[in-house]
C-alpha cells in the first residue's frame, strides 16, 4: 500500500483576488506561492518520491515542478486532476457567488450540486468532480505499487476542492461531508490505500517534517488497521 502525498497549488493570483479560477487560463503562482513551492520542495528533498502527478493548469505545473526537480523525477500530468468545472461559476467573485441560491446546495446538499452550464466553460456536478479525482488516485496509487513496491511514496498535485472530496472518499465519509474538510494552499494531506482500510495520516499539513510520513519498518499484513493504535 504507496502513501500518496496531497498536495493543494501554492497561494495564486485567483486566490488573492478572491475568484474562483476554475479551468481559467493563466492564472499563475503569486510571489508568496512560489516562495511556498519552493518551501514544498525543500520539505520532499529527503523523501523517496517516485512520481509527482499534476493537473495541467498553470498553478500546479508551478507547484509541481520543484517538487518534482528534488525528487529527480518528471511531473506526469493528468487531466482526471484538473479542476472542478465550474461552468459559468468561472471567474466570477466569490463574495458575488455567495448570493446565489447554489451556493447553499455546495455547502449544505453537495451530493445535489451542479454548476450552471456556459457557453464558454465546461460544468460538471460535484458528484462527477469526485467520482473523477477518486479514480484517478487509486488509479496512479495502483500503478506505483506495480512499479515500485507497496511501500512507495508518490505525490498529486492538485486543487481544494478535489483534494476534500479525495479525502472524504478515503474516510469513508462521503461527498455529503467533503466541506467539512480544508485544504489551504500548498498543504499536504497524506493516504494510504489498504486492501481493507484507507488510512488518512494527515490532513492539511502544514508543518515542514514530512519523513513521518514514510511507511514503517512493520506493518500489519493486508493492509490491516494496527491493533491498540500502533507505535508511532
Amino acid at each position: 500500500m504507496p502513501t500518496v502525498l496531497l498536495v493543494r497549488h501554492g497561494h495564486s493570483s485567483a486566490n488573492g483576488d478572491g475568484v474562483l479560477a476554475g479551468r481559467l487560463p493563466g492564472i499563475h503562482l503569486t510571489d508568496r506561492g512560489r516562495e511556498q513551492a519552493d518551501q514544498l520542495a525543500e520539505r520532499f528533498r529527503d523523501l523517496p518520491v517516485v512520481r509527482v502527478v499534476s493537473s495541467p493548469l498553470e498553478r500546479c505545473l508551478e507547484t509541481a515542478a520543484p517538487l518534482a526537480a528534488a525528487a529527480g523525477v518528471e511531473v506526469t500530468v493528468d487531466d482526471d486532476l484538473q479542476e472542478c468545472a465550474y461552468g459559468a461559476w468561472t471567474g466570477r467573485a466569490l463574495k458575488d457567488l455567495a448570493k446565489e441560491p447554489l451556493w447553499r446546495t455546495v455547502q449544505d446538499d453537495p451530493e445535489a450540486a451542479r454548476f450552471p452550464d456556459d457557453d464558454r466553460y465546461a460544468a460538471e456536478s460535484l458528484r462527477e468532480m469526485s467520482d473523477r479525482v477518486v479514480a484517478a488516485v487509486r488509479r496512479h496509487d495502483a500503478e506505483v505499487s506495480a512499479a515500485s513496491g507497496e511501500f512507495a511514496l508518490w505525490v498529486a498535485v492538485t486543487h481544494g476542492d478535489l483534494l476534500k472530496a479525495t479525502l472524504a472518499e478515503a474516510t469513508g465519509s462521503g461527498l455529503a461531508r467533503f466541506q467539512r474538510y480544508t485544504a489551504d494552499p500548498a498543504s499536504v494531506s497524506v493516504v494510504r490505500y489498504g486492501s481493507r482500510h484507507t488510512f488518512l495520516l494527515a490532513a492539511n499539513d502544514l508543518a515542514p517534517d514530512l519523513t513521518r510520513f514514510q511507511a514503517p519498518a512493520e506493518v500489519p499484513g493486508s493492509g490491516d488497521a494496527t491493533v491498540g493504535g500502533g507505535a508511532g
